[in-house]
């Protein structure tokens, strides 16, 4: 038929040192054509280091997501989570699904190689990380910052684990520092 999209790939998953430059430039077009110009070069840092979920098609990179190692302790207990960063859909794809396979990658992954999974959602992604079993966090959200333990009041509301540690979504979750949006 005509007129339809081109059927995206199948889901790439790769380190970011298994990426290349053209690689890189794509993903950060991407991410700051999703994100509406608001997708800063903290951002971006913050989406490198981990393991990137890439779907392409005949146009080129149409969705992303990376999961990055955080610190978090819980219950006084320090635990490696999986942070997902940059999830992004090219704006003439969007609500055909590409959000949920990169998620689908980046949860297989959480759940291969961290103690949970975490992310800050905005209004219109929270729609999708409840959809596939994403839950807020209830209890107080804190940073280990270069002073001692920094209150995010702001972030919480909006932060979304899964699986759900210890089966509760409740008490203090304290993150390592990273400079910018600390979550």
């Amino acid at each position: 038929m005509t007129g339809l999209p081109p059927a995206p790939r199948p889901v790439r998953t790769a380190h970011t040192a298994d990426l290349g430059p053209d690689d890189l430039r794509a993903v950060r077009a991407l991410l700051d054509t999703a994100f509406d110009g608001d997708f800063d070069d903290a951002d971006w840092d913050h989406t490198l280091g981990g393991v990137h979920a890439l779907v392409h098609d005949a146009r080129g990179l149409v969705a992303h997501g990376a999961v990055v190692m955080r610190r978090v302790r819980h219950d006084g207990r320090w635990l490696r989570a999986g942070y997902v960063e940059g999830v992004g859909v090219r704006p003439d794809a969007r609500r055909a699904g590409l959000g949920g396979r990169v998620m689908g990658a980046l949860e297989g992954v959480v759940a291969r190689a961290y103690a949970f999974g975490a992310l800050s959602a905005s209004a219109d992604g929270a729609r999708l990380y409840a959809a596939r079993g994403w839950r807020v966090w209830e209890g107080p959200l804190r940073a280990l910052g270069p002073g001692g333990p920094v209150r995010l009041a702001e972030e919480e509301g909006s932060l979304h684990v899964w699986p759900v540690p210890d089966g509760r979504t409740s008490g203090e979750l304290l993150f390592d520092w990273r400079d910018g949006d600390v979550l």
